[in-house]
């Protein structure tokens, strides 16, 4: 079909502090809006649930008038709805869910409530086209350091592995709490990495010893890590040493990313497969874009990444999954779903 001739789908997503939506056709990206409420929790150190829940109220209408109106869009025109249903805070999700509801509703237009971690790789179609017949995923954010065997993104994933404890953006973002800097201190620490030295300080890389090859060849943990950091920190400060912030940031982001980037590497020969995904806000990380770059091209392997704007939350992914559920003739969701906080990452839609 061609672009005009595919259906046209409304993306909902509102998993946490951004309130986005979406209009995509196919593989094509019509509008992409997203109203954050970040400033709102900065003070905080951390995403307060019910600030959140507040400003999606307040956005979700704005935010859909001026994505119709930039695409030139009248509702009645909207084929299907998909509303971000899990993983993420509840009371962020049922907004999000009940404003989709009622469009849905009053338009008598079908329903998708999608997996929002799916999404997160769903949405590299809209730049870089169609996916492979098989793909590994890598999904990396706040909340998920996951690997993922993907036959097909709207019926067929399976999970090989994921963090036994924080995920990575979780590390980054705890290193930069011990470090003093501002919140959220991801994008901090990346940057002070970037002007330190990988090799300065030896840490640990968790679950890479021989033992864990069999039971946790896919899994990672960072708790360790974080640790170690901790006490690395501690020990300079009891001496009443100058923290090398630089070298502290490009040693700890070394090991969160060698292990990542090795494992995935790791599950694209061991699955006999030539080309990996990543998605989530952590892949937006320089080092981890650099150095899996680095080992996919020393194994013959195409990695796809989207651009920046796409790493965080945003209701492109939402709709990019939803129109692929829709292209693969999947029922719609049930009017009765309720969000699913901790939905399962091989389930691409209530």
């Amino acid at each position: 079909m061609k672009p005009k001739d595919q259906p046209l789908v409304l993306g909902v997503e509102s998993t946490c502090d951004e309130t986005g939506i979406a209009l995509v056709r196919g593989h094509e990206l019509l509008v992409d809006r997203t109203a954050s409420s970040m400033d709102q929790h900065a003070r905080y150190g951390g995403i307060i649930p019910e600030i959140a829940s507040r400003a999606h109220l307040e956005s979700f209408l704005p935010a859909l008038e001026d994505a119709l109106a930039t695409a030139g869009v009248e509702l009645s025109e909207i084929d299907a709805i998909a509303c971000s249903a899990g993983p993420g805070l509840i009371g962020s999700l049922t907004v999000g869910n009940c404003g989709a509801k009622t469009l849905a509703s009053a338009l008598g237009k079908p329903l998708y409530g999608v997996n929002h971690v799916v999404g997160h790789l769903a949405v590299d179609q809209l730049v870089d086209g169609p996916f492979p017949d098989r793909f590994i995923g890598l999904i990396v954010s706040g909340g998920h350091s996951n690997l993922l065997l993907v036959n097909d993104i709207a019926t067929d994933i399976v999970e090989l592995g994921g963090t036994l404890d924080d995920a990575a953006g979780e590390a980054f973002d705890k290193v930069g709490r011990l470090l003093g800097l501002p919140y959220p201190g991801g994008p901090h620490v990346d940057r002070h990495g970037q002007a330190g030295r990988c090799d300065a300080i030896k840490f640990p890389r968790g679950l890479s010893a021989p033992k864990y090859q069999e039971k946790h060849r896919y899994d990672f943990s960072f708790s360790g890590l974080k640790t170690s950091v901790a006490r690395y920190i501690e020990g300079l400060n009891q001496q009443g040493m100058e923290l090398p912030v630089d070298d502290i940031c490009a040693s700890f982001s070394e090991a969160v990313n060698d292990s990542l980037t090795a494992k995935t590497v790791q599950a694209c020969l061991d699955h006999d497969i030539d080309t990996i995904v990543i998605g989530g806000g952590f892949s937006a990380n320089s080092r981890l874009r650099e150095l899996l770059s680095e080992r996919a091209a020393a194994a013959g392997l195409t990695v796809r990444m989207p651009p920046l704007r796409y790493c965080t939350d945003n209701g492109a992914q939402i709709a990019a999954l939803g129109a692929n559920l829709v292209a693969a003739g999947v029922e719609p969701s049930d009017w009765g779903f309720s969000p699913d906080s901790s939905m399962p990452l091989e389930v691409t839609h209530i």
